[in-house]
């Protein structure tokens, strides 16, 4: 593992090896993040070189309703309809919502959201300090 340090302007040296190894240029850009203790540079013209996916005029119109329904779910959840099936595969499939959470996206999962938020918002719901209370409340 090679070290290096952090200079008087927070910047730092990244040695020869990773350098070379990566096939870094000067003032090419790095993405940094933070997982946990850690900092994490990612060379930004490395996602750059992901292939374009390749979407059929078909898919582009769905990605585009996608795109558009997605937003207003974000704005405003009692008003925005969900995705259809075919509208979340390809937005999974992009990249714009993750695919494990496709069913969320869904009108038939959004619909139901909906009646939560409706119910929430009459205050028929019920908030509980500690799992026994909530558990003597079930049992009632």
């Amino acid at each position: 593992m090679a070290l290096t340090r952090i200079g008087p302007k927070h910047q730092i040296t990244i040695p020869k090896e990773v350098f070379e190894r990566l096939q870094l240029q000067v003032r090419d850009y790095l993405e940094a993040e933070v997982e946990g203790r850690k900092i994490v540079l990612t060379p930004k013209q490395l996602a750059e070189k992901a292939p374009a996916l390749k979407l059929s005029l078909r898919e582009q119109r769905l990605l585009a309703g996608a795109q558009a329904k997605i937003e207003r779910i974000q704005k405003n959840l009692m008003q925005a309809k969900g995705l259809t099936l075919a509208e979340a595969r390809v937005a999974a499939r992009v990249g714009l919502i993750d695919p494990e959470q496709l069913y969320w996206w869904t009108e038939e999962w959004q619909k139901v959201e909906r009646e939560a938020e409706a119910e929430i918002r009459a205050g028929g719901a019920k908030s509980f300090e500690r799992i026994e209370d909530l558990l003597r409340d079930l049992r009632s």
